[in-house]
């Protein structure tokens, strides 16, 4: 639906609206929800035919399906934790990923039981002096790979980074600008859990019904696209936020923003159990999918028949979905000149796709309600 065919309530006009949010995904219902409770009145737009961005799922035979990869809610963030509480119950889930490297299974993160398969160590001390054999001391790695062996050493390098990130980025470790990884956990421990996070788990009914009671009482429009090119009519609002795609907003003048896309294959098995475990990683480059999610694992439903999906980095174009940002300093460089006419044009930007920051769900909101308390700071 063209953006200027939509209806308010009531009558309204545009000048009745006290902030237009373009985007019904994660940020702009936070952002709906905050203002709305605060008494502004908000009306949210969303391109897609339903809200909740990626973390969207759907119910298929008794299990919550995943639509956009899997999401694990983690946070170190009391505010943030007590606040997704006000919209959810969480299931008890500890993220425990394997990898399977030519049909070897090594758990995630790097740990004992992954440098015992490996070596055939038991003991800590061990698991250093091996790491440190092998590790490459650069003094000024350069790219990705003399990052990581710098860090972690060849073995772990060969086996369980090198092809599962170069099928993830589409290019050689040795192109890959070394500040795509940010860490490398190296735990001396048999604890599985992957995160190193305070809280986690998985909502018991799903994210749909989260964004549902975020939304709960603002207008929301959905199949109705808005880019810069609706401004004039859009700007009669008090104001707008947009949590969409900066780039696209202004009609790529600049140039389109990089980010790698995802293709997902989803389907139903007639077996109970195919995998054991709800993500495995498979690294080894002849893969031609990074990782297979049994979405029944998130959340331990008994079911006959299980839901598997299968997910395969690609290059990104305009059309496809974004999902990772390539952070280099080129498009950095770029983003720059987006923001700097958002600034310009009073346009306020939240989220992952408007500030082009890869964002965990943490991330996300704590932005969302960090931007709240400066709008409102403002009035």
């Amino acid at each position: 639906m063209p953006c200027q065919n939509f209806y308010l309530k009531d009558g309204a006009s545009m000048k009745d609206i006290d902030y237009l949010i373009i985007g019904a995904g994660l940020s702009g219902s936070v952002i709906a929800r905050e203002l709305t409770d605060r008494g502004y009145k908000c009306v949210v737009l969303e391109e897609r035919d339903s809200v909740g961005g990626n973390i969207r799922g759907k119910e298929v035979s008794g299990i919550n399906v995943h639509l956009y990869g899997p999401h694990i809610f983690h946070t170190n963030s009391d505010e943030v934790w007590d606040y997704m509480n006000r919209f959810c119950k969480f299931s008890n889930f500890i993220n425990s990923p394997i990898a399977n490297y030519k049909g070897e299974i090594y758990n995630l993160p790097f740990n004992m039981n992954t440098f015992s398969k490996l070596w055939g160590i038991t003991a800590p001390e061990e698991a250093r002096r091996k790491i440190e054999e092998q590790r490459i001391p650069y003094e000024h790695p350069e790219n990705l790979e003399e990052y990581v062996l710098s860090i972690a050493g060849r073995d772990i390098y060969e086996k369980l980074i090198k092809g599962y990130t170069e099928k993830q980025w589409g290019k050689p470790c040795k192109e890959l600008d070394k500040n795509i990884i940010r860490r490398i956990p190296l735990r001396f421990t048999y604890n599985n859990n992957y995160y190193n996070a305070m809280y986690q788990g998985i909502p018991l009914e799903g994210y749909s019904k989260i964004i549902e009671r975020l939304l709960d009482g603002v207008e929301v429009f959905t199949g109705t696209k808005c880019t810069c090119a609706d401004k004039t009519y859009l700007q009669s609002a008090k104001n707008v936020v947009l949590t969409g795609a900066i780039d696209e907003w202004y009609g790529y003048c600049f140039g389109a923003l990089e980010y790698r896309s995802l293709k997902f294959e989803t389907e139903e098995l007639q077996e109970e159990n195919h995998q054991g475990n709800a993500v495995i990683n498979y690294t080894d480059a002849n893969i031609p999918w990074t990782r297979i999610i049994e979405h029944k694992h998130f959340t331990g439903v008994y079911t006959p028949t299980t839901i598997i999906t299968k997910e395969y980095p690609q290059k990104w174009e305009i059309g496809k979905e974004r999902y990772y940002p390539i952070e280099d300093e080129k498009n950095r460089m770029l983003y720059m000149r987006y923001k700097e006419m958002a600034v310009r044009d009073g346009l306020i930007t939240v989220g992952r796709l408007a500030e082009f920051k890869y964002y965990d769900m943490d991330d996300t909101i704590k932005s969302a309600l960090k931007a709240v308390r400066e709008l409102c700071g403002k009035q």
